[in-house]
């Protein structure tokens, strides 16, 4: 089975009461066909369901036939809201580093930055160690070198 089989056997079911859960799901919707799977996400902030579930069914007719009864009818004084199930939107936060536009542009921008510090690190540290090797040494010299030039 494609997932798009899937997606036509499935279904939405909105406006669920609070009281609503997967066992009294399955038993509404039981009438219409073999159901292969019900689902009610809960909310992890309150842990209470959300308000909406799935049923899958086994045939795509049977859930046609569903959805055509169960829209607009009431379960626990809530009525339903039916339609075939949309697929899950594919969000861009699952994606790749590299494909968001301009990507390599600001890791060569970043290089080529780091590149130019590492330069003028590198000059500024020449500079000064080029600059205290040709200065003249003002320590005079030690009194053992002085006598010993003495005593020759």
């Amino acid at each position: 089975m494609s997932a798009s089989d899937v997606h036509k056997r499935t279904l939405y079911v909105g406006g669920l009461d609070e009281h609503v859960n997967e066992a009294i799901l399955h038993a509404a919707f039981l009438a219409f066909g073999d159901i292969v799977d019900v689902q009610i996400p809960i909310d992890l902030q309150n842990n209470k369901h959300r308000g909406f579930g799935f049923v899958t069914f086994e045939l795509e007719e049977d859930a046609r036939a569903a959805m055509e009864n169960m829209h607009h009818s009431e379960i626990f004084g809530r009525v339903l809201k039916v339609n075939i199930a949309k697929p899950q939107a594919v969000t861009n936060r699952h994606k790749a580093v590299w494909e968001e536009a301009g990507y390599f542009e600001k890791i060569k921008e970043r290089d080529i930055e780091k590149q130019k510090e590492k330069e003028a690190a590198a000059a500024a540290a020449a500079a000064a160690s080029a600059s205290s090797s040709s200065a003249p040494s003002t320590t005079p010299p030690s009194s053992d070198t002085a006598s010993a030039s003495h005593d020759s």
